[in-house]
């Protein structure tokens, strides 16, 4: 018998965290049953609409786009507790519908959202046409309704609904999950629906795909509420949400069948297909004068042509005309003219552009048009790398601009098009593995530490080295053998394996894209819906990237280039000495840039920074940007074996040997090694007779690895290279040689507009030393770590950083002379309002002459300073040179009476918030008389208040409200020291070994001392040097009584420590101390070791070995493993036996391990002490 039936209320994994089904599940569940039709109604989004039309064609089955709307009842307009929503859902018919939807579904993020995303009535009666509305579930309107006795308003409501609708296409809604108010409910809408005539229809509102995922979607529920699996007072998944059977639907609602034909009878109203018309171009408007877009880029391109080359020659005019003629094959003459309007209008307002990013450096006519600004025959770069005219797709010009003024191009493009016309994109965050996994662990309570060891055990899991198996929870699992093993164990194991593996994958959280933004020929909300997020202020595509051109919008990256802004900045101040200097017109092979590279002196240097890439410059030795644009493009995951080749040909290009003579142009440039993309693509050209298209679609496909498509490839390639004249032997080998450079080899183009740029700055860094680093420190302002570095590389290049000064700091950090000035913005507290205040009133009058000079001229300007930030200025020195003979101590004394005196006089309130200089008259011109400073002062309790900065008060200032020292270094008196004992360099703990043993010198700030959970005491501190800071951890080995009061009394102080680095991956290093070092009281300049061993154990001489005592009931899977680790991490010489159940149990000698004498002071031994670990003895020979 057949049981004719649609399901209409369905969940995805976009009713995010509340749904657990993938759309294609969705699909293929229906298909499989025999369904005609499935609808999607997720709450509140649109999200997964075009994913899961997608799916439903490729199984066979119509898609019905709806969605779960929320509708308030008040109006989208009132955010009040008793007009929050109700429930709804609508299903579109055809593009009118679904026109509205995405309208309605917009609206509701943007204008609507209170908790949920909601319409209302104002809306729906605007905006209903082509839409079917049903009453939904329980949350519905008329369903609140009913079952709370309103059952005239219910009628009210469900005739207004079918008037708007239109007769046949608003449904009333029953379920049966098992919930009391249902029966109540269903008995009520089929006697409102014989009553008023409207059709009724049976649904069920599905959250997961079968009966047995209802634990699987409650665990994805609490993931969302934040909640434990075992609470009680929670959120909970519903009974029966499940994907039933039609004859399980007719089981429930036999007594009323006509609800469950009705189903199908709506699905056979919807014959939407979301149209997917791949990307429209914006409506570009070209001058009268020009009959269409391509003519119009023609004209442009030939007159950049111009002022790019003193001569243009046939060649280029031969390529510019081929590249014009395919752009026009492939209509896009309309896109390269948005982007060149874009980009011209950015140049022409002072804003820098990168000189190229991607593949597109490769376009002589992106070059005539400006676009970027590398030379592509100069460099020899592709055109079909960027646009293959053998494979249309859409061209992708990812564009950098100056990262403090790329709002302003997004902003002229928004004014350009309409605002409604252009929008952000959406991204979707997934559960990946270790996040699933950690996720699952959380809700069924599983204690963090074997949560930890359990990620962390993902990361040691080895797969197969072909590549045929991905990581995820599944294959972990089944290759790791230590979570093999605790899955094999059952109970919460297995659940958390089993739940992770099903929801890996799901979306769980959404974003913003950070740079894209799409552009559409007509309104955005035609093509896709929109949504407003919160986070970035936004408004965004609720479709993702991948999407959104099938839809017709097209895309654009906007990307913010904090080098550009240094740049600019460092040009700035040299135009300021050299007003001709321009950046664009530096010489190519300057002597002195080239020095600096092979020097490695790199440090501030864009993408050729890092320390690897400094040692790999001096062995490389460049001279010339064909040089920087190989290293930038070798120094990277996979081609970087190739590095050593590339030198050792460069030393000795005369011995350099090439495959076959006609390669050899192509792979001179660097040094017989295969480096880009493009040169995989011109070998098959020369050698195999491709065209460059047909070399693009090659090197795709080798970059996939498709075996079908690589065989395909291979035998075009082999008969290509016979009917040039080679041997199919040799044909067959290079095409293997080529294989996986066509994997590892990068895109030159990017490389060469990316090295250009890493040549203008070490142009800079090379000549103009101070300026360039000045650019640097205020661009790493608000970045710590980076901050101090780049001080630190200051000095060591002998340019002197002069502490801020009130008549000669500007905002950001400025160079005259060599001399670096600080800048105002650099100090803690004082806003960018504040500093640019104290500019103007300055310019007013050339230059302040006195601390009240200052006070008296900014009240006179009407400047707005609180006593807070004047206290601020004063404590970082900025007084110092106009005050000389007044400390710092004095005028912070007299400050407050020096404002107070302004304030009396201007009749002011003493609000400390409030603007002190905020006058109405003329100050008065009363002199102000300076008060003596005492020395100290008795409050009210009779305790000392002392008023004269100590050095070391004076230091700590400089330091929290400049980020550095300026006149000194508490750990100056410890320099010598400091440098013959110092292992390990604070300015840089990358790549560190976490089995060394370091010795670290520095002030001892922030100490915190805690309890354990265990009852044993820790404490954290920061120690810093000259360099940089660290983190340090004492465990409880170390916190004796009486290391716990002389710590205490270190905070401020120089101390010593000895230990090993906690590296855990995703966050920073940490030293756990290991010994302690004091000053010694009678020569502060010495810091020796601690008179008490902190280190000495009870009854240790000489040990041999190591007895390690396990409590029997404590060991498991995870504890085992996680000693296993600690143990792992130990690299000493004293072997180890473990005991199961004290002395006289079971004795298991470890071979493979020795620890070291110190072990029990790693913090993973230490945290399974009294857990696992008894008690250990170390076995001595006396």
């Amino acid at each position: 018998m057949e049981y004719p039936f649609v399901h209409l209320h369905n969940h995805s994994e976009f009713s995010l965290l509340d749904g657990s089904i993938r759309v294609e599940d969705l699909a293929k569940k229906a298909a499989s049953l025999g369904m005609p039709a499935i609808a999607l109604t997720d709450h509140g989004n649109m999200f997964g609409a075009l994913y899961f039309q997608k799916a439903c064609q490729k199984v066979g089955i119509k898609p019905i786009i709806g969605c779960e709307v929320y509708i308030a009842p008040k109006g989208r307009h009132i955010r009040s507790k008793d007009n929050r929503y109700y429930h709804m859902c609508l299903f579109c018919m055809n593009e009118t519908g679904y026109k509205n939807l995405l309208y309605l579904t917009s609206q509701a993020s943007i204008d609507g959202f209170y908790h949920r995303p909601r319409i209302d009535d104002e809306l729906l009666q605007a905006h209903h046409e082509g839409l079917i509305c049903s009453s939904a579930c329980l949350g519905g309107e008329i369903a609140q309704h009913l079952i709370n006795n309103r059952y005239e308003i219910a009628k009210e409501r469900a005739l207004f609904y079918r008037d708007l609708f239109g007769e046949g296409n608003f449904y009333l809604e029953i379920q049966h999950h098992g919930y009391p108010e249902e029966d109540l409910n269903r008995k009520l809408m089929i006697q409102l629906s014989q009553e008023t005539g409207i059709p009724i229809i049976a649904t069920n509102d599905i959250h997961y795909l079968e009966q047995e995922d209802k634990e699987t979607n409650d665990i994805l529920i609490c993931i969302g509420t934040q909640r434990k699996f075992h609470e009680t007072n929670r959120m909970m998944a519903a009974d029966n949400c499940y994907f039933r059977t039609a004859e399980e639907m007719y089981a429930l609602f036999h007594d009323i069948p006509e609800a469950l034909a009705n189903t199908v009878e709506l699905a056979n109203k919807c014959h939407l297909v979301i149209p997917e018309s791949g990307p429209v171009l914006p409506h570009y408007e070209i001058p009268d004068t020009f009959n269409n877009p391509t003519e119009y880029l023609r004209h442009l391109v030939h007159k950049g042509l111009k002022d790019r080359y003193s001569e243009v020659t046939q060649e280029i005019l031969d390529r510019a005309e081929f590249e014009i003629q395919t752009i026009d094959t492939m209509h896009f003459s309309g896109y390269f003219l948005i982007v060149w309007d874009f980009i011209d209008w950015a140049r022409k307002a002072n804003i820098s552009v990168g000189p190229g990013r991607g593949s597109g450096a490769g376009s002589i006519v992106a070059y005539a048009l400006k676009i970027t600004d590398v030379d592509p025959l100069k460099y020899n770069l592709l055109f079909e790398r960027f646009l293959n005219p053998e494979r249309i797709s859409m061209p992708d010009f990812d564009i950098d601009f100056n990262d403090e003024r790329r709002d302003e191009v997004i902003e002229y493009v928004t004014q350009k098009y309409g605002s409604d016309h252009v929008a952000g994109i959406t991204t979707f965050g997934t559960l990946a593995t270790k996040a699933a996994l950690k996720d699952v662990a959380r809700v069924l309570d599983i204690p963090f530490n074997e949560s930890l060891q359990i990620t962390k055990a993902i990361d040691e899991t080895i797969l197969p080295d072909d590549g045929s198996v991905k990581l995820s929870v599944a294959s972990a699992r089944q290759y790791n053998p230590f979570l093999k093993g605790l899955y094999n164990k059952g109970d919460n194991y297995a659940k958390l394996f089993d739940v992770a593996a099903k929801i890996e994958g799901l979306t769980r959280n959404i974003g913003t894209h950070a740079c894209g933004k799409v552009i559409g020929r007509s309104p955005v909300v035609d093509y896709v819906p929109l949504i407003f997020d919160q986070k970035s202020n936004s408004i965004n595509t609720a479709f993702e990237s991948k999407i959104i051109e099938d839809c017709g919008l097209v895309k654009m990256d906007f990307l913010g280039l904090k080098t550009l802004s240094i740049i600019d900045n460092t040009v700035a101040m040299i135009q300021k000495v050299h007003p001709e200097f321009s950046i664009n017109t530096i010489p190519e092979d300057d002597a002195l840039t080239f020095k600096l590279f092979c020097e490695g002196k790199t440090h501030s240097i864009f993408q050729f920074e890092s320390e690897g890439m400094q040692k790999i410059l001096k062995d490389a030795q460049p001279n010339s940007i064909e040089d920087l644009i190989a290293l930038n493009a070798l120094y990277r995951p996979g081609p970087m074996q190739f590095i050593p080749e590339f030198i050792k040909g460069k030393r000795s290009p005369n011995r350099v040997k090439y495959f076959h003579s006609s390669l050899k142009e192509i792979l001179k440039p660097t040094y017989g090694v295969i480096v880009y993309q493009e040169q995989v693509m011109q070998v098959a050209q020369v050698y195999a007779g491709y065209s460059l298209g047909g070399a693009d679609l090659l090197r795709r496909a080798m970059g996939k690895k498709k075996k079908e498509e690589m065989d395909k490839q291979e035998q075009i390639f082999i008969e290509g290279a016979v009917a040039n004249g080679h041997s199919k032997e040799s044909a067959a080998e290079l095409f293997q040689i080529l294989l996986p450079f066509a994997g590892y080899g990068f895109n030159k183009s990017h490389a060469a507009a990316y090295s250009i740029l890493a040549y203008q700055t070490a142009y800079l860094k090379a000549h103009f030393p101070a300026e360039f680093m000045a650019a640097n420190l205020s661009n790493d302002m608000n970045a710590p770590k980076a901050f101090l570095k780049c001080i630190d590389e200051t000095r060591s290049m002998g340019i002197s950083i002069q502490p801020p000064e009130i008549n000669h700091s500007h905002e950001h950090f400025t160079a005259e002379d060599n001399v670096i000035y600080y800048g105002l913005l650099g100090i803690k507290g004082l806003g960018e309002t504040a500093a640019a205040d104290i500019i103007k009133a300055r310019s007013k009058v050339g230059r302040f002459t006195s601390f009240l000079h200052f006070l008296e001229t900014m009240a006179k300007e009407k400047y707005t300073l609180n006593k807070r930030v004047i206290e601020t200025l004063i404590l970082a020195g900025l007084f110092d040179q106009i005050e000389p003979n007044r400390s710092r101590s004095f005028l912070r004394y007299n400050h407050t009476f020096a404002i107070d005196w302004a304030i009396k006089l201007n009749n002011m309130d003493d609000d400390p918030n409030q603007s002190l200089f905020d006058f109405t008259e003329e100050l008065s011109h009363t002199p102000f008389q300076y008060i003596e400073m005492p020395e100290w002062e008795e409050d009210e309790h009779g305790s000392r208040i002392h008023h004269q900065l100590t050095t070391e008060e004076t230091l700590a200032f400089e330091h929290d409200i400049l980020g550095f020292y300026v006149s000194g270094h508490p750990l100056e008196p410890y320099r010598q020291e400091w440098k013959s004992k110092q292992s390990l360099n604070l300015l840089d703990l990358d790549n560190l070994n976490k089995t060394s043993i370091y010795t670290v010198i520095g002030i001892m700030k922030h100490l915190q001392v805690r309890p354990t959970k265990k009852g044993s005491l820790m404490a954290s501190a920061t120690l810093e040097d000259f360099n940089g800071s660290i983190t340090i951890v004492f465990f409880s080995k170390i916190l004796t009584d009486t290391n716990n009061s002389l710590l205490r009394t270190r905070e401020g102080k120089a101390i010593g420590v000895q230990g090993k680095l906690e590296l855990d991956r995703g966050s920073d290093p940490q030293l756990i101390v290991e010994n302690l070092f004091l000053p010694e009281e009678n020569d502060p300049s010495v810091i020796t070791k601690d008179d008490h061993d902190i280190t000495t154990d009870q009854g240790r001489n000489q040990p041999q070995a190591v007895n390690m005592f396990l409590l029997e009931q404590a060991i498991n899977e995870v504890s085992l493993h996680a000693l296993k680790i600690a143990l792992n991490r130990q690299k000493g010489t004293l072997p180890v036996t473990l005991f199961i159940g004290g002395k006289d149990g079971c004795a298991i000698p470890l071979s493979d391990i020795a620890l070291s004498e110190t072990f029990f002071l790693d913090p993973q031994i230490i945290d399974l002490k009294k857990s696992l670990i008894e008690n250990w003895e170390f076995v001595a020979t006396c």
